[in-house]
């Protein structure tokens, strides 16, 4: 039984073919012995490296990285970690593209839809922070930093596909001038309400939130018109014994309610892997237009 292999013999083994272990052995990576009729030969060793060459190869480990491997210029662990991060962004890639590509036929999207979705899928966790850094940057410029800003600049670096679905609709949104602009002005009203002796009950009071929510909300849901008598005896219930304008309590509300900063929280939420919850701008829509339905204090 012989321990040497001819070119042949070695691509049985092997099952390389002799086209690329030809190939390999004039390029140096794998040395022989030529017999009495110029054969090439190769020994147990040759073997061997052959099989670390071509799973270095099939890793997708360039040829100049090989040979420093099989000369131990470069440890072969170290070769073997640097395509493990190299593999798992290729993963990261093609799991950001598959969920473009799933979110592109579901809304049945454009051309120039999909080119837009797969350009901001495709950017990197530090240029998907940026956009929300800018975001934040012009919107509270000014204004003391806040959990608000804080929490607008959590992003996940591996979002999950419907991470990636919130990211687009994240990203086109915080891209938007008047969005910018509207959240600007709820961040300077907010800033500059500090003290709270005349103001009535607002959104920010769990109080009067879960009022609105429970009975402005169920009026809604109900299909109860907001300048019906129904409509009014629910506002007057919400309202208790406050004496304040309506007119002037509806504009405030008004500030602070928007369906795209909510949507915006919304999102926010999912890419940060907190429970959704229930949408309380309608029930706001609903006081503010009962609000200004309300017949003037010299009339009721």
């Amino acid at each position: 039984m012989t321990d040497r292999f001819t070119i042949g013999q070695l691509a049985k083994r092997t099952g390389v073919s002799v086209r690329t272990i030809r190939f390999w052995s004039d390029l140096g990576l794998l040395s022989s012995t030529r017999s009495s009729g110029s054969y090439r030969l190769y020994d147990a060793e040759a073997a061997a490296r052959l099989d670390l060459i071509r799973t270095l190869r099939e890793l997708g480990v360039d040829v100049p990285t090989v040979r420093r491997v099989l000369e131990r210029q470069v440890s072969l662990s170290d070769v073997v970690r640097a395509h493990i991060a190299a593999l798992d962004m290729s993963i990261e890639a093609l799991r950001l593209r598959r969920a473009v590509l799933r979110s592109v036929a579901e809304r049945n999207s454009t051309t120039e839809e999909l080119r837009l979705m797969h350009k901001l899928a495709q950017l990197s966790a530090a240029e998907r922070q940026q956009l929300i850094d800018d975001f934040v940057t012009e919107t509270f410029d000014g204004l003391p930093d806040s959990h608000i800003a804080r929490g607008m600049r959590q992003l996940p670096d591996n979002p999950a596909p419907e991470q990636v679905d919130a990211w687009i609709e994240l990203a086109e949104l915080v891209s938007d001038k008047d969005f910018r602009a509207r959240v600007r002005q709820m961040a300077v009203t907010g800033a500059s309400g500090t003290s709270t002796e005349s103001k009535p009950p607002t959104e920010f009071d769990a109080t009067f939130a879960q009022q609105v929510q429970t009975l402005a909300g169920e009026a809604l849901k109900d299909g109860v018109d907001p300048a019906s008598p129904e409509g009014q005896a629910i506002l007057a219930r919400i309202l208790g014994q406050s004496d304040r304008d309506r007119r002037e309590l509806a504009d405030e509300l008004e500030t602070f309610t928007d369906r795209r900063v909510e949507r915006f929280w919304q999102l926010l939420g999912i890419l940060n892997n907190r429970p959704p919850f229930e949408p309380a701008v309608p029930a706001y829509e609903w006081l503010i237009a009962a609000l200004r339905a309300s017949p003037s204090p010299e009339n009721r």
